[in-house]
């Protein structure tokens, strides 16, 4: 089913942290593709300042004070990459939304493709790293990742895609009802179930600085995707448990054996071979344990409704002042901030 070709309102979300030293090159790398878009389209630009510590919210604004089509959203720290996400796409207000970073290794030249896919009738348009310059072993246990977690979250993931994506406004409206706090859009997206397209696309290297997920932050977004998916952990303590329980009952006819057959005498206890079974049930039970202990917690951050994020400011240039030389100048006078968001504001749309 293609769409008409009417003229379209386009939200283009970046959250950035600590990117001082390439947000300037990244802006100018995407106006030079927003420029032709916006002879057809109506394409405004929304910055999500994931509570940077350097120097980032000064570039930003003055990016914010050349463009009235540029927006800069201000979290109050750093709540996370899916949660700075999640502020971007609660703020859009187009018919399509397009999330990339502002690192550079997502290429903007996409996203004409990306609109020309929603024309042709996507709801989703995913993008998909090839020919990633990763190490082998990232790459290997990303493509496990997601292997796994179609198979356990009962969800088809796309191996290697990224948050490089356009949504189409039915799609936003129902991430919008999605307010768990801890947040996997990729797995979100696939879980809504719209008609989805992949566009393969070479990732570049990063424009400068060092990527801000680490290995413990990587960890983090793999548990909170593995545990807010699926209750498949929980089943595998069930079936370890079950297992050894089987094996007590072998072991139970096992001993009645040497009773009825009179040969009792032979059963010397072993020191060995009862420690090696304490060792194995404690550590079943630590992990059984130690996976309802996960649940619980998230289940307990989850009832305590905090908002996924919390908005200090908000700073747009107005038509007049981006269209006067000197404002640029002065980025904070051209910038006009709106009050901070509620806490209500994060959670309920």
């Amino acid at each position: 089913m293609r769409r008409d070709r009417r003229r379209l309102a386009i939200d283009i979300v970046v959250p950035v942290y600590n990117e001082e030293a390439v947000v300037a090159e990244f802006h100018r790398q995407l106006i030079d593709v927003v420029r032709p878009l916006r002879r057809e389209h109506d394409v405004r630009i929304c910055y999500v300042n994931d509570g940077s510590v350097d120097h980032t919210g000064a570039e930003l604004l003055k990016l914010a004070a050349d463009d009235a089509g540029v927006t800069i959203l201000e979290l109050s720290r750093n709540f996370g990459h899916q949660a700075a996400l999640t502020a971007g796409l609660d703020r859009a207000e187009g018919d399509v939304v397009i999330t990339l970073d502002g690192d550079g290794q997502h290429p903007p030249e996409l996203i004409a493709d990306m609109i020309g896919l929603y024309r042709a009738g996507y709801d989703v348009v995913l993008t998909q790293r090839v020919a990633a310059e990763a190490s082998r072993f990232k790459r290997w246990t990303s493509a496990a990742f997601y292997r796994l977690l179609s198979v356990i979250g009962n969800t088809p993931m796309t191996t290697g895609s990224a948050d490089y994506r356009l949504l189409s406004r039915p799609v936003l409206e129902a991430l919008r009802q999605m307010r768990e706090y801890h947040r996997f859009l990729r797995g979100m997206v696939a879980w809504a179930g719209y008609r989805t397209v992949v566009l393969p696309y070479a990732e570049r290297s990063r424009l400068g600085g060092s990527s801000k997920y680490s290995l413990r932050g990587m960890a983090r977004l793999a548990a909170d995707a593995t545990f807010s998916f699926s209750l498949v952990p929980l089943r595998i303590a069930l079936v370890v448990g079950s297992c050894f329980l089987l094996l007590a009952v072998a072991e139970a006819f096992y001993v009645m054996s040497f009773w009825l057959t009179g040969r009792q005498h032979l059963l010397v206890p072993g020191w060995s071979s009862l420690m090696f079974m304490l060792l194995i049930v404690g550590a079943a039970l630590m992990i059984a344990v130690g996976f309802v202990g996960v649940y619980v917690g998230y289940i307990f951050q989850e009832v305590k409704r905090r908002p996924v994020y919390l908005v200090r400011s908000v700073h747009r240039a107005t038509p007049e002042a981006a269209a006067e030389p000197e404002a640029a100048a002065e980025p904070e006078a051209a910038a006009e901030p709106e009050a901070a968001a509620e806490p209500e504001e994060g959670r309920e749309r």
